[in-house]
Parts: structure tokens; sequence; C-alpha cells
């Protein structure tokens, strides 16, 4: 059997159990490695936009507020998804149930309505703003609720 040219001298493919002629019809290390251009840079994507993600300050507040609620046993569990138009923070009071609440963060409505909003289970809008913390606020109600 014949095999094609080497594609790149020196590639160090030798170092390979049997060298380029131990490899696969084609195959060698260095088609199969790949060079730091081809690698997109975190501001760049491959015809993909970039996922929406919350800043750690961001995340800081969240669960700050979400760690309240915890301690006086009314939500159990959070998640988190990063998509491609939104941030959302989930908020259970079981795992298994749908959440109790979500906060968005759709930086596409920055402009518009805010980038913000605290949906409840059902699917209504409880708050929007441009603003975490006064969106957070909605949550200081229940808050006052616990303490009496």
């Amino acid at each position: 059997m014949i095999f094609p040219a080497h594609p790149e001298p020196g590639c160090g493919c030798e170092r390979l159990v049997g060298g380029c002629d131990g490899a696969p019809v084609g195959r060698c290390s260095s088609l199969m490695r790949t060079s730091p251009a081809s690698i997109p840079s975190k501001g760049q994507s491959r015809g993909r936009p970039e996922a929406v993600a919350f800043t750690r300050s961001e995340l800081t507040r969240i669960l700050s507020v979400y760690g309240y609620f915890v301690a006086a046993g009314e939500w159990r569990d959070y998640a988190i998804d990063s998509l491609q138009d939104a941030a959302v923070f989930s908020i259970f009071r079981r795992a298994s149930e749908l959440p109790l609440y979500r906060i968005e963060k759709r930086p596409a409505l920055a402009r518009k309505q805010g980038a913000w909003v605290v949906v409840s289970m059902t699917g209504a809008v409880l708050k929007r703003g441009q603003d975490l913390a006064q969106v957070l606020k909605i949550f200081d109600r229940q808050k006052l609720k616990l303490a009496t």
C-alpha cells in the first residue's frame, strides 16, 4: 500500500508507533493537530453568537437573595441557563417541580423595557427594569412575610 506524501515535514509524527507509515491512509498527527489560528479567541465565534451569561457581581446579588430564602426553608434548588438571547436563573421549591421564579437577563431588551425580568411560575412578569437591584426588590415583600 502506498501512502500519500507527508503533508508537513518535521511534524513529530515519527514519535507515534510506526511514524507516518503506521498511520492510516492520508492521516498523520499533523492533520489531527489544530493550529492556534483556527481556535476562536474569547471574542470570536464560529458563526454562532455567544451565549448571554451572568457576571460575577450579578450572580452574587442573585445568590444572596436565594441564600436568604434557602435559610428560611422556602427554596431548595436552582438552575442557571445561558442561552443565545438570555441568561436565566430558575428558582425551585423542589427539584422535581417547575420553577417558582425565573430571573432573566435579556440584553436585547435593555433599551426598550429593561434587561432584567422576574417571571412567576405562571409566566406572569412580576417586575421588569434596567437595574438588577431594583428588580430583586420584588422579593423584599416576601422577606417581610417570612419575618412575621
